[in-house]
């Protein structure tokens, strides 16, 4: 995904999904993403691994969104989704904010994040 200097991104609002889903490779992102708060705040870092979640969130959302639509909409469980998964969109448009703690918040959010969307995505095939 491109970065502008901001830590925003380029087409703000807007997730595209990639072809296909490497399951490990999104665990191994999350694992990273978490493991950065046991050392030293690496802001280039956290820039890096912000920008590699999005990427997973972009490719996993859809199918996510898929499994919500075929729902009864107004549901509890179409709800409770949905809301999830607006947020989960929101939080990856957030870009990484001022300051390395800011930017340590927003990497361990989109790290959850992913982690959800992947049990969500494994258990939907």
């Amino acid at each position: 995904m491109n970065t502008d200097s901001a830590g925003g991104r380029s087409g703000e609002g807007t997730l595209s999904p990639s072809a296909s889903i490497d399951g490990v490779a999104v665990q191994d992102a999350v694992d990273r993403a978490l493991r950065t708060s046991t050392g030293r705040i690496d802001t280039d870092e956290l820039a890096d691994l912000e920008a590699l979640l999005r990427g997973h969130i972009a490719s996993l959302l859809p199918a996510a969104e898929a499994v919500t639509d075929r729902l009864w909409r107004g549901s509890l469980a179409w709800y409770t989704r949905r809301a999830r998964l607006d947020g989960i969109r929101r939080q990856a448009e957030q870009g990484l904010g001022d300051g390395p703690l800011a930017a340590h918040i927003q990497v361990t959010a989109l790290a959850h994040d992913c982690q959800w969307l992947l049990a969500e995505h494994r258990e939907s095939r």
